[in-house]
C-alpha cells in the first residue's frame, strides 16, 4: 500500500514539479511539492539499495544505502552553495548529523524495541565507529571554529580545506580497514543472525532505478533551494531552522525509512551501518567536499560551524555513544535519542 503511495507520488510529483517550475505557481505550493517528491524518489532510491544490500551484505548494503540517500543531501547542498546559502548548507550539515545519531538511529531502536526485547549489533563496529565520530565532529570540526576567533577569513579557510582533504583521506582508509584488510576479522555473533532473503529488485534493476532517480532528486532539488527564502518569510522560520530541521529530513528521507525497516526486522548491523555509516559520511566526506566544491563558488564555505550547532552535535555523538557502545539497545534507548532530538529541534526553532 506504502509502496503504491510512493509510486503515486512520484509519477504525480515529477510532472508537477516541472509545471509549476515553468508556470512559476506560488512558492509555498512548490515547497511541498518538491519536498513530497524528493521523499517518495527517495523511497525507490531506499528500495533499491535495499535489494543491493541483500546480495551484497549488511557493511556494503549500508554503506550503499547511506551513500545514495546522502546523494540527495548533497545535490540540495550543491545548489544551496551556488545560490551562497552557505548557512543554510552548514544548518542542513548539522540537522544530517543529529537526525542521523537521534532520530533514525533513535526510531530505529525505538521500532525495533517494541517487537524485540533485546536487539543487537556487532559491537567492534560500534566501538570502531565510536572512534570516527569523536575524531569527525569533537576534532575536526570544532578546531576550526576555535582557530578561526583569531585567524582572517582566508586562513580560516585554507584550515579548512587542509582538514577537509585530511578528513576525505581518513574516511576512505576507513572504508579500506573495514571493507578490505580487516574485513571479517571482528566478527560478532549477530553477524551470523541474519537471515536469507531475496531481493526485491535484480542488480540491474536496482541500479538504474538508483540512477534515474538521483537524476530526478537532482532536478527537484535545484528548484527547492529557490523556494527557501519565500517559505522562511512566509513561516517566520529561520534559515538555521530550515537547514537543520526541514532539509535534513527531507534530503536523508532514504536512510530514515531503510534503517527502521531493517531495525524492524532484526537486522540491526544494517540499521545501524545506514544510521552511524551515513553520519560519518556526511561528516568525513560530504562536508568536506562541500567545502572543497565551493571554492568554484562566488561564496567560499570554511568549515566553522554556530556554537549552538557545534554543541547539538558534540550532545548528540556523545549520547550515541554512551547508548550504543554495548551492541545492545532496546526501546527505551530509541526514546531518550528521540527525546534529545525534539529538544534540540525547539531549541533550533526558537533561536
Amino acid at each position: 500500500m506504502l509502496n503504491k503511495l510512493f509510486a503515486l507520488m512520484v509519477f504525480a510529483g515529477v510532472p508537477l514539479s516541472i509545471a509549476g517550475s515553468v508556470l512559476h505557481w506560488p512558492s509555498i505550493l512548490m515547497f511541498v511539492i518538491y519536498c513530497l517528491t524528493i521523499i517518495a524518489l527517495a523511497s525507490y532510491m531506499g528500495r533499491a539499495t535495499e535489494s543491493l544490500a541483500i546480495v551484497a551484505g549488511p557493511r556494503i548494503g549500508g554503506l550503499l544505502n547511506a551513500t545514495f540517500g546522502n546523494a540527495v543531501e548533497l545535490i540540495i547542498s550543491i545548489f544551496a552553495l551556488k545560490a551562497g546559502l552557505v548557512e543554510v548548507v552548514l544548518a542542513s550539515l548539522t540537522g544530517s548529523v543529529l537526525g542521523n545519531l537521534l532520530l533514525v538511529a533513535g526510531l530505529s531502536f525505538f521500532v525495533g524495541g517494541l517487537k524485540y526485547k533485546r536487539q543487537e549489533f556487532n559491537v567492534y563496529d560500534a566501538r570502531h565507529n565510536a572512534g570516527l565520530l569523536t575524531f569527525a565532529i569533537l576534532v575536526a570540526f570544532v578546531i576550526p571554529e576555535v582557530f578561526s576567533v583569531t585567524m582572517s577569513e582566508t586562513k580560516t579557510l585554507s584550515l579548512s580545506v587542509g582538514i577537509s582533504v585530511i578528513m576525505i583521506t581518513l574516511y576512505l582508509a576507513a572504508l579500506y580497514f573495514k571493507l578490505v584488510t580487516h574485513r571479517g576479522v571482528y566478527q560478532h555473533k549477530s553477524d551470523e543472525v541474519e537471515e536469507h532473503e531475496e531481493p526485491e529488485w535484480s542488480k540491474g534493476k536496482s541500479i538504474a532505478i538508483l540512477a534515474l532517480a538521483t537524476a530526478a532528486v537532482a532536478y527537484v532539488s535545484e528548484n527547492l533551494v529557490h523556494t527557501f527564502e519565500a517559505v522562511a518569510e512566509s513561516f517566520g522560520w529561520s534559515e538555521l531552522f530550515i537547514g537543520v530541521i526541514i532539509v535534513a529530513i527531507v534530503g536523508n528521507a532514504a536512510e530514515h525509512a531503510s534503517a527502521i525497516i531493517m531495525a524492524y526486522k532484526n537486522k540491526m548491523n544494517v540499521a545501524v551501518e545506514i544510521a552511524i555509516g551515513s553520519t560519518l559520511q556526511i561528516a568525513m566526506f560530504v562536508a568536506p567536499v562541500l567545502v572543497l566544491v565551493s571554492l568554484l563558488f562566488p561564496v567560499q564555505m570554511p568549515l566553522v560551524f554556530s556554537l549552538p550547532e557545534l554543541i547539538a552535535m558534540a550532545t548528540a555523538v556523545l549520547l550515541t555513544i554512551v547508548l550504543s557502545n554495548d551492541g545492545d539497545t532496546n526501546w527505551f534507548e530509541g526514546a531518550t535519542m528521540l527525546a534529545a532530538y525534539i529538544i534540540m529541534g525547539i531549541g533550533f526553532y526558537l533561536l
